[in-house]
């Protein structure tokens, strides 16, 4: 009997799905990172926005105290938003004695550490005010 040679093709070949792996999975997971990063800034933007209207019912209503307004924002973004919206702060400057204006800062979570992503959102309204016909 004769042996049988088997010749091996592509030995040129060896490596190259490795190396494709090596070039595609670094871009994959930082385009996963780039979602996850956008979808927390958004997060944290809409908690900062609704915090700062939440601010402004409070302190439109006719007589209000002043710090209604800042307060009831704080409150609102450390129990509503407190994964979302970091060290919240709330300020009523800009406001008027026809309008209120409440600011919401803070600053959304970032994946990469000493990045800091920072949130500002305003939510402005008329004063309330009782008039007769």
């Amino acid at each position: 009997m004769r042996a049988i040679r088997y010749r091996r093709r592509g030995r040129g070949d060896h490596g190259a799905l490795t190396l494709s792996y090596v070039i595609i999975v670094p871009v994959f997971l930082a385009a996963v990172m780039v979602i996850v990063q956008t979808s927390l800034w958004y997060l944290a933007r809409q908690a900062a926005l609704a915090a700062a209207r939440q601010g402004a019912d409070a302190a439109r209503v006719l007589n209000a105290p002043l710090n209604a307004g800042p307060s009831t924002a704080l409150a609102f973004a450390r129990s509503s938003a407190s994964g979302y919206l970091l060290a919240p702060s709330a300020s009523t400057a800009g406001s008027s004695e026809a309008t209120v204006e409440v600011t919401v800062t803070g600053q959304a979570p970032s994946l990469v550490p000493g990045i800091v992503i920072k949130i500002t959102q305003v939510a402005r309204a008329p004063v309330e005010q009782f008039t007769t016909p």
